[in-house]
């Protein structure tokens, strides 16, 4: 039981399980949206990436974080690209401009 606690405290123990890891980036209009969900006390927290090649071959990348916490991964997953498609149409390459 303490090996349990107490490996769990400092990052040791058991791996990470499989639904950590990031989705499968869907296409969209050019971009790529990437879920990777945060878990959270067996809730899912909708992150991850939008990313688009840039002019100079660069990969331009855009961190999408939100409040929204789900049940359930596959929901998560919807629902983060949902979001990240609004987000497309509504903000395009400025997400990409760095903030003063």
């Amino acid at each position: 039981m303490w090996k349990t606690l107490l490996g769990g405290l400092f990052g040791r123990g058991e791996a990470k399980p499989d639904n950590a890891k990031a989705a499968e980036p869907v296409e969209y209009n050019g971009y790529q949206i990437v879920s990777e969900p945060a878990e959270q006390g067996g809730q899912f927290r909708v992150s991850g990436w939008i990313r688009k090649p840039g002019d100079n071959g660069e990969l331009l990348e855009h961190r999408f974080e939100r409040s929204d916490l789900v049940p359930g991964r596959d929901v998560c997953d919807e629902l983060m690209v949902s979001k990240a498609r609004r987000f497309i149409d509504q903000i395009g390459d400025d997400m990409f401009k760095s903030s003063p």
